[in-house]
């Protein structure tokens, strides 16, 4: 109805208008007074963070690295209360690396050792040497002849050791080498271009000849055996012609180690009666076949920062292809050297009968050697009062 529409604004205003306060004149000016005050309080705050804005605006950088490491602070916390899901984690990944590491440590050793399979990479040493290779046909016989040296590093008592390294086409590791002769020259003192001409000869089939390397090792001599290397020189026979005398000169090349063999070792450490018992199961070596029968037996020393303070050998066996031994050596070693030792395994060749005939046929270490530990130890130490059997390489 438009009377209805015209009238009820008209009633709602004079409603408004007849209300009234019951309150006196001082009270209405104090609330309105108070009222103004908490404005102007109210009007000031807000300029007063609007000034700070803006003065501070190139700090929000800063906050905002410091809400990043309060988060950082918050995750670390929350891994704390979860710390034994996290170390499964963190040890499960950690055996990973462990087993990546010892397999790139184990073929940059394969990579070094193979330097006589032809490695191109090489680290040059100062000083070359000059020698004479000949193969005699008629009497089946290699010939060779170790002339000079010429500037060489150093001038103390001087010789050269002569290796033939033979390698067996069966074989399942082309890389495994045996030794088939070992020479050495006299001792020349005092010169940097020591003057030998030392002739060695060995009886080999021609079919042989492409399966030998001539190893030249120039050593500085020492009275207590411990000789130091200055340099090597490799000759691979199955490339070169010596049906005539061929005389050469090569430049020193660093001294490298090749793989002769593998031996099985078996370890167990007791710590109540601090015993270590080294096992000596099975020794693999190459042997070229020979009507004379030769004997193996291997000599493990312990050595403590460089210091030997143990050393025991066991039984001599007839040398097959692969040698059993089984026989257990037992050193008796405190708490504290059983954490920082090392444990060298030698194993020689030499004729039944002949004391003097020996020869080292290769060498294996395992333990703790300066930063780097051993897999063979680290499980040894890991699984005590059981015995850890494991191969390891034989090097030359």
């Amino acid at each position: 109805c438009p009377w209805h529409q015209n009238m009820l604004p008209a009633m709602l205003k004079s409603f408004f208008w007849d209300i009234h306060i019951p309150l006196t004149k001082e009270v209405k000016y104090t609330i309105l007074g108070i009222s103004v005050i908490l404005f102007l309080v109210a009007f000031c705050i807000l300029i007063w963070q609007v000034h700070l804005y803006c003065t501070q605006a190139p700090a929000s950088k800063y906050t905002g690295i410091g809400s990043l490491l309060d988060s950082q602070s918050e995750k670390h916390e929350n891994l704390q209360n979860d710390s034994k899901s996290v170390d499964y984690k963190l040890e499960s990944r950690q055996d990973k690396t462990e087993q990546l590491s010892n397999c790139l440590i184990r073929s940059s050793e394969l990579g070094s050792s193979t330097d006589s399979l032809g490695e191109t990479c090489r680290e040059r040493v100062q000083g070359s040497l000059r020698f004479l290779l000949f193969y005699d046909r008629v009497q089946s016989q290699l010939f060779v002849t170790v002339l000079a040296a010429r500037e060489l590093s150093r001038s103390t008592c001087l010789f050269v050791r002569v290796r033939l390294l033979w390698a067996s086409a069966e074989c399942e590791e082309p890389h495994l080498m045996c030794v088939l002769q070992e020479w050495q020259t006299r001792l020349v003192k005092d010169s940097c271009n020591p003057t030998f001409r030392d002739q060695f000869s060995c009886k080999l089939a021609e079919e042989e000849v492409p399966r030998v390397m001539v190893r030249f090792e120039i050593r500085e001599f020492d009275k207590y055996s411990r000789h130091g290397i200055l340099g090597e020189v490799r000759v691979p026979l199955n490339s070169l012609k010596i049906s005539h005398p061929l005389k050469m000169l090569e430049d020193l090349q660093k001294a490298k180690k090749d793989i002769v063999g593998e031996v099985l070792l078996s370890l167990r450490y007791m710590p109540t009666s601090q015993r270590l018992e080294l096992g000596v199961l099975k020794v693999r070596a190459l042997s070229q076949s020979s009507k004379t029968k030769r004997a193996l037996y291997a000599r493990t020393s312990v050595l403590c920062n460089q210091c030997k303070i143990r050393h025991q050998k066991t039984s001599e066996k007839i040398h097959c292809d692969v040698t059993v031994f089984n026989e257990v050596l037992i050193f008796v070693l405190p708490d504290t050297q059983i954490r920082e030792c090392t444990i060298k395994v030698s194993v020689y060749e030499r004729r039944p009968g002949k004391k003097s005939s020996k020869h080292l046929i290769g060498k294996a270490s395992i333990g703790k050697e300066k930063a780097k530990e051993d897999e063979h130890w680290k499980l040894m130490m890991w699984s005590l009062r059981q015995p850890i059997a494991k191969w390891h390489l034989l090097y030359l």
